[in-house]
């Protein structure tokens, strides 16, 4: 549970009960506890390294406003047809929550970053491994499908290719082209923040985050700004600033101690009661 300067707003800005906003987390955490958090250290990698190495560089990050968050999709639409997946295979899930004064509101969950990331640890392969700026990706030549990773996975994040790679994604080209080539069948797939528009737009100096060549495609599909990006260690980034902003922000099964990189700021609903005196 992350606050953002909490100690210096007034009381009438932050009214949660410390009770209340451990609810919130655990009705958010349990929108995702598909998965028990499993620890097969017997056959981590000994090439794998910590998500915390090199803190003091880049470190990609991304902040989801729930309150802004419509149920559209688009974010999902865009990500399969970036990456040419099938329908059923799907990086970025959206889901119909509840908060504890039962107000709806949606979830949207991408890979979670984690700088302490059960899937690395549990890959016999090192085909899960942490890039230097924080990002937990895959090398698809080194998958054996043995989907430890996908059970290890606190948040449901992986996805297994059952089948041969389509040809073109029923998205496409409305929500954008395939970008990255296909995987083969018979590896885990995930999220990777859309490294590839990263490292592009790193080249081409343009700032991730800001750039939409730049940002990943599910941020810059969200037609009302829910999604923002940047790096985690810039104070003048997009994603810093709106933390900065924020009233509180949290992260998803943080009693885990994954340490995700993709951060919440939870519903306003969660903090009114479910009716005002007089109604």
């Amino acid at each position: 549970m992350k606050h953002n300067r909490t100690e210096n707003k007034t009381p009438q800005e932050n009214t949660t009960s410390r009770r209340d906003f451990l609810k919130l987390v655990g009705g958010l955490a349990a929108a995702v506890g598909l998965t028990q958090f499993i620890s097969l250290n017997s056959l981590a990698s000994p090439l794998e390294a910590s998500g915390e190495d090199h803190e003091n560089g880049v470190k990609w990050g991304m902040l989801i406003d729930i309150n802004k968050c419509i149920g559209c999709n688009y974010c999902t639409y865009a990500c399969q047809a970036v990456n040419n997946l099938a329908d059923d295979m799907r990086y970025n899930v959206v889901t119909t929550e509840t908060t504890q004064n039962g107000t709806e509101y949606f979830l949207s969950r991408p890979c979670m970053q984690c700088a302490e990331a059960p899937c690395v640890h549990v890959c016999p392969v090192a085909a899960t491994y942490y890039r230097e700026d924080g990002i937990v990706a895959m090398d698809y030549d080194r998958c054996i499908g043995c989907r430890y990773c996908q059970v290890a996975c606190p948040y449901d994040a992986r996805v297994f290719n059952w089948r041969e790679p389509i040809e073109k994604s029923e998205l496409s080209p409305m929500f954008g082209v395939q970008e990255v080539p296909n995987r083969q069948r018979g590896v885990v797939e995930k999220c990777h923040f859309c490294s590839h528009r990263i490292d592009d737009g790193l080249a081409r100096q343009l700032t991730p985050g800001v750039d939409p060549q730049a940002t990943p495609a599910c941020v810059v599909a969200c037609p009302t700004g829910a999604r923002v990006f940047g790096d985690l260690n810039d104070p003048n980034s997009p994603i810093s600033k709106a933390r900065e902003a924020a009233r509180v922000t949290l992260r998803l099964r943080e009693e885990l101690s994954t340490e995700p990189r993709v951060y919440y700021i939870p519903p306003d609903s969660a903090y009114k009661p479910p009716f005002q005196k007089g109604e």
